[in-house]
């Protein structure tokens, strides 16, 4: 693949679309700590499902605006009012099963705080607050055990490939590519 730039990066990387570039380089699989984006991650990757991540990267502006900036809270409390504006809005997908899920996983989230002081801590125990090294996968035992305690929890749209997506987009796991530029960096490396 021919890079502008002459950075070799990961082959899903759509070397035509600078909003993609921006985020292969400068977020995916940094490591995040800040609940509002682990929030966020976690319901742009439910509504990806079936899609392409880029799609969703698209829209991604439109989904901060429709989901009230990812607040969690306000998410919990939507209403069928809302739900249906949610479903009629042209810039997010609008897929009614996954607005009816991004309203439980909101809730969700929410108890998963009350509970472990933050969805940070939370999130980042199952590796001892480590970033791990994976390449090549979809899933992992890993993404498998998280992917069904969040099921326990009541969250939809969590299966073991969305929470594998996730955990590489919020830098649990270092998945870059062998060839990318970024390959071995890993976390806190260049970008």
């Amino acid at each position: 693949m021919e890079w502008k730039d002459g950075r070799p990066r990961c082959r899903w990387a759509n070397p035509e679309n600078p909003r993609y570039l921006h985020y292969h380089d400068r977020e995916w699989g940094l490591p995040v700590h800040d609940d509002r984006m682990l929030f966020e991650m976690l319901i742009l990757e439910g509504f990806q499902a079936g899609l392409s991540w880029e799609c969703i990267l698209n829209k991604r502006e439109n989904f901060r605006r429709a989901f009230d900036g990812f607040d969690w809270e306000k998410v919990a409390a939507y209403g069928p009012e809302k739900r249906e504006a949610l479903a009629a809005d042209a810039g997010i997908v609008r897929n009614r099963r996954k607005i009816a899920a991004a309203v439980g996983n909101a809730a969700a989230f929410a108890a998963i705080r009350r509970e472990w002081g933050s969805f940070d801590r939370y999130l980042w125990h199952w590796t001892e607050g480590r970033t791990l090294r994976e390449v090549g996968r979809a899933a992992s035992p890993l993404s498998d055990a998280i992917s069904k305690d969040l099921q326990k929890r009541g969250m939809k749209f969590v299966g073991s490939t969305i929470i594998y997506a996730y955990l590489q987009a919020v830098g649990v796991l270092w998945s870059h590519e062998p060839g990318c530029y970024l390959y071995k960096a890993g976390p806190g490396g260049e970008h």
